[in-house]
């Protein structure tokens, strides 16, 4: 591997925990490493976005547009920004850096065996998990992307929007984060999962903090109807000791997200009759489920917020994973002893407690 690779292969052992796939893509080479089932891909490392940025002679631009908007409202962030905006969406790429992006997505259709094969375009930013801030839905995501010449088109926009209104007015503790340093973006190109079934777990209890348990959200088609919240999702509580189902609670569902062959998008459409009441997930997938969220959880030595989707061959794929932030980051209490009378009663028989009386 060159030293600075503009394309890396989730598959490629340089992947794991590497900085130039952004938080996002270097988590999902950590668990192409750990041999679970994430669907194949590659990331356009931060090194291209740098490399762009540099021979436009944007980068200086980036800089000034950062310092700016740093203090502003995000009302007023777009009248600094589309200028340099339209820069990043239109200048001229380099020629060896798009010539890799068209061989990659080549190379992906070869491994999948699919003549212009549908892919995610994700940006995985360096900003991500910084200091514990979340930009979970401020960068850009584009589904079923298709051709070398669109995916290349979704990178550029995957870049414009490091610049995009929420991403430089996310603060984290009064500090806007990504207006305040030089952060790169990768994007992640991956093969797009027809998904029956999708949504998030978490190897804990959301709702309690109870890391016995395993909590599954779920909807019909793809997560973006959990994720966006288009969608009431069906939820699941796994024990995550015994592996049974402790809880069940199936959403109706009247839409979900699907690709739109006519439209040549993914698409909020009519969900069939028969889906509508019914479970998206069988008890045999929960479980299955549960038990990849609990190997997981060990992998990585702590509680973990999981993207899946089940494909319409039953697979399960791993989309993404990331630390819990909620509970984890809460110092544990203590089990706070409780005397009963009948607890009293026990600890007399047992002789813990003394019944003579000292003398006066």
């Amino acid at each position: 591997m060159s030293a600075d690779p503009m394309i890396l292969w989730l598959d490629d052992p340089a992947a794991a925990r590497n900085p130039i796939l952004g938080g996002k893509f270097s988590s999902l080479g950590d668990s192409t490493a750990a041999g679970l089932p994430v669907p194949p891909g590659f990331g356009i490392t931060t090194c291209a976005y740098r490399a762009f940025m540099a021979e436009t002679g944007l980068q200086e631009d980036a800089a000034r547009v950062r310092r700016i908007c740093a203090d502003l409202p995000p009302e007023k962030i777009t009248a600094q920004t589309r200028d340099l905006v339209t820069g990043i969406l239109t200048r001229p790429l380099p020629p060896a850096l798009e010539a890799e992006v068209r061989a990659a997505y080549a190379e992906l259709a070869r491994r999948t065996a699919m003549a212009d094969v549908a892919v995610a375009v994700r940006s995985s930013g360096e900003s991500e998990d910084l200091a514990g801030a979340s930009f979970a839905g401020q960068y850009e995501t584009f589904l079923w992307i298709q051709g070398a010449d669109a995916v290349v088109d979704h990178m550029r926009r995957c870049w414009a929007g490091m610049f995009g209104d929420a991403v430089l007015s996310y603060r984290h503790n009064g500090e806007a984060v990504a207006a305040t340093g030089d952060f790169a973006i990768c994007v992640g190109v991956q093969h797009m999962v027809a998904a029956r079934a999708a949504g998030v777990m978490f190897t804990l209890d959301p709702i309690t903090g109870d890391r016995s348990k395993i909590s599954i959200e779920a909807c019909w088609g793809l997560g973006e109807g959990v994720v966006k919240g288009d969608v009431t999702p069906s939820q699941f509580l796994v024990d995550k000791v015994m592996f049974s189902v402790l809880k069940r609670k199936v959403a109706a569902q009247t839409e979900e997200y699907r690709f739109d062959a006519a439209a040549g998008r993914v698409d909020f459409l009519p969900l069939k009759m028969e889906c509508s009441e019914a479970s998206c997930l069988s008890d045999e997938e929960v479980l299955a489920l549960a038990r990849l969220a609990k190997r997981i959880e060990k992998d990585r030595g702590a509680p973990q917020d999981i993207e899946w989707a089940i494909g319409p061959d039953g697979r399960i794929a791993v989309l993404q994973v990331r630390p819990e932030t909620v509970w984890s980051s809460k110092a544990a209490r203590p089990i706070q002893p409780v005397t009963s009378p009948i607890s009293h009663v026990l600890a007399r028989m047992s002789g813990a407690v003394s019944t003579t009386k000292t003398p006066s």
